[in-house]
């Protein structure tokens, strides 16, 4: 696991010559897009925190992920990985948010999706999602991948580089697929 990257160091440098602050919601990457976020020299100024969303009942006690709060709303879509965003952005007052939900594997989800699969979504003054789909099972691997493809959404985001979605999402939202 490489912890230190060209897109890490970017966040954090962004993040610190901005003075905004970060907060992160993951499930299947288990802390790993937390401790690239860590990983970086003067990540106190705008890493606040972050808790690992493994579980119905770690959703309701840290972000009040009650299921009433979540009726309606599919398991694994970009709307759920936006609702986990925008809790964690909340819940501890930052300028930033980010939520990652998927399916490491070896095998499948209860939900229908393949291993391999993640959702993404980025919650602050832009929100943008991204959905990976690896195409293969490694468990490891796509942990790894999964923060990758989280780091550089969370950069692209934060230098405004992700492709506007005409129309889908609004202005001050983008998506896009890796």
């Amino acid at each position: 696991m490489i912890l230190n990257s060209d897109s890490i160091k970017e966040v954090a440098d962004v993040l610190k010559a901005r003075g905004e602050t970060i907060a992160v919601a993951e499930s299947t990457t288990g802390g790993l897009i937390s401790a690239r976020l860590l990983s970086m020299p003067g990540a106190s100024a705008y890493f606040l925190g972050g808790t690992i969303i493994y579980t119905r009942v770690s959703r309701k006690m840290f972000l009040d992920a009650s299921a009433e709060k979540l009726h309606g709303v599919k398991p694994l879509t970009d709307e759920m990985a936006m609702f986990f965003a925008m809790a964690v952005r909340e819940k501890l007052s930052s300028t930033w948010g980010i939520a990652e939900l998927g399916i490491a594997g070896p095998t499948g989800s209860a939900y229908g999706y393949d291993a391999g699969h993640s959702v993404i979504a980025v919650s602050g003054p832009i929100e943008a999602t991204v959905r990976i789909n690896t195409g293969h099972n490694d468990r490891v691997r796509n942990m790894e991948e999964f923060t990758d493809g989280a780091c550089r959404l969370l950069r692209d985001v934060l230098v405004s580089r992700v492709s506007k979605a005409p129309g889908a999402l609004g202005s001050d939202q983008a998506n896009c697929m890796i």
